[in-house]
């Protein structure tokens, strides 16, 4: 590891900063993992997009149809390619807790940053707060890596501000992927303070989140690679822009970004997300590939629909030539 399971929380505020991107996983036309893609995709957001850090076998990267080893695999190959280049956040969830510590064992073996786990679906409870102090609680007692929590509607519950307060007094609980409403997480920086780094997929949020309530963490969702080209890094320019305080240039930047974000929206099949963005990948130049079961393929239709809208919403691919805006495209 590189630093000392008392030194998390600093090493933490330190390094764990700027734009995080939650990875998709490309698979070849057998649905085996592309490791060679995966390790392009890699280099190319880390060199030319200057993403920050990579999440790492989520639920983006379908991690509920992966195996242990295909998972372990993903971390392997993340922590050799972005060694220097970005950090990496490992996704270590799931419902079995020797599972979780086996591969948050591997991610702190293999040189992983730090490692992110989900609260656990809980059937039959009512009530969950000691179930949940209880469960960060023995993986902390158990592993040395910095931890983020992650509490989201798809555990059947949300955590509490005061609750990821607590467990934030353990000395090696240092982030939370905070998805809930902007009330929640912003209780949740005032109380925290220094001991917990808040933030949440949202880039729709993330430039007031930058102005209001001072984050320097984006974790993290897929945006920073579908938003941005090695030719367009608009993310990156109004998130510096927010960092520095040049807060109405910060906004236009952002705002110009509008039309790219709504033709993704309009064009997501409801059932088909990593489909998709995968897609949408691939138009970029980048890695995609097919997703894996229970997940559904896109239709030609549906192709069709996402390739017309990247066509038209004006991100720009190559030195000097954007995709037709609408104006351009009437």
């Amino acid at each position: 590891m590189k630093y000392a399971k008392k030194d998390a929380k600093d090493y933490a505020r330190a390094n764990m900063t700027g734009i995080w991107a939650a990875a998709l996983t490309p698979f070849k036309s057998d649905f085996s993992i592309d490791e060679d893609g995966f390790a392009a995709n890699l280099r190319h957001w880390s060199d030319d997009l200057k993403i920050d850090g990579v999440f790492v076998a989520g639920k983006q990267g379908e991690f509920f149809s992966l195996s242990i080893p295909e998972r372990k695999r993903l971390f392997d190959i993340a922590a050799k390619t972005l060694d220097g280049r970005a950090g990496t956040i490992m996704s270590c969830s799931d419902q079995n807790m020797d599972t979780v510590l086996e591969l948050a064992r591997h991610a702190q073996s293999c040189g992983a940053d730090y490692i992110v786990v989900h609260a656990p679906i809980l059937h039959f409870t009512h009530r969950q707060d000691e179930t949940l102090y209880a469960y960060y609680k023995y993986l902390s007692d158990h592993l040395d890596i910095g931890i983020a929590m992650w509490s989201h509607p798809d555990s059947g519950y949300l955590m509490s501000p005061q609750l990821c307060a607590r467990i934030a007094e353990l000395p090696n609980i240092v982030a939370i992927k905070y998805s809930v409403p902007r009330e929640m997480y912003a209780e949740l920086t005032q109380l925290a303070g220094d001991k917990l780094i808040v933030s949440t997929a949202s880039e729709e949020e993330w430039f007031d989140n930058i102005v209001e309530l001072n984050w320097r963490l984006y974790l993290c969702s897929s945006p920073p690679y579908l938003l941005q080209s090695k030719h367009d890094l608009r993310m990156r320019e109004y998130t510096d822009l927010a960092f520095a305080g040049r807060v109405a240039e910060a906004r236009k930047v952002r705002d110009s970004l509008n039309p790219v974000r709504e033709a993704i929206k309009r064009t997501r099949p409801a059932e088909k997300p990593q489909a998709q963005q995968k897609y949408w990948q691939e138009l970029l130049g980048q890695i995609g590939g097919p997703v894996r079961r229970p997940m559904l393929q896109l239709t030609d239709a549906e192709r069709q629909a996402i390739r017309a809208a990247f066509e038209t919403c004006g991100l720009k691919t190559a030195p000097g030539k954007a995709t037709r805006g609408k104006a351009d495209a009437a």
